[in-house]
């Protein structure tokens, strides 16, 4: 019950976070900070695939209805949702996930994480630029967009791990 409780205040405070803030910033060279895709990283582990994409759905659908996007950031989201348990499949460690940890930088460390939630969020960026766009001779575009807004979110990320996620005590 507590998971459940605790899940649900992250998906609150990430979707009031990206439309209230994220979505109303103008950093320039089309820079968009796009933070909620953690969201579905920290899941546990187990988290069944029809979970994840309902719960991709709802908090796509929620960004979309405040930010007026008509679907790009749920399609986005239901993208990453599909992708996550084949990449955490393909970056396991050898002795596999223990279900009582959260995909969490503390949890799995700097170079799964960095790997993992990097790739996620890179195609999780592509996606939803390429579909802003809906033009493939832009494409340079969508990759610049892609390319600078990608390490702004992740460090972004990162931090709001350091501050909100706690760290797991030492055994």
């Amino acid at each position: 019950m507590r998971l459940i409780v605790t899940q649900l205040i992250r998906f609150i405070i990430f979707v009031l976070v990206q439309t209230l803030v994220f979505n109303q910033l103008e950093i320039g060279f089309g820079i968009q900070v796009m933070i909620y895709p953690l969201f579905l990283v920290l899941l546990p582990f187990e988290t069944n695939i029809f979970i994840l994409l309902g719960l991709a759905f709802a908090m796509g659908f929620c960004i979309d209805s405040i930010s007026d996007t008509y679907g790009l950031h749920t399609s986005s989201l239901l993208v990453v949702a599909y992708l996550r348990p084949i990449i955490f499949n393909a970056f396991s460690p050898r002795e596999g996930y223990d279900p009582l940890k959260e995909a969490s930088i503390f949890e799995m460390g700097q170079r799964w994480f960095i790997s993992v939630f990097g790739l996620l969020l890179t195609i999780h960026h592509l996606w939803f630029f390429a579909l802003e766009m809906f033009k493939m001779n832009e494409f340079w575009f969508i990759l610049q967009k892609t390319i600078f807004s990608v390490p702004i979110s992740f460090l972004l990320c990162i931090l709001l791990q350091v501050i909100f996620v706690t760290k797991p005590k030492e055994r």
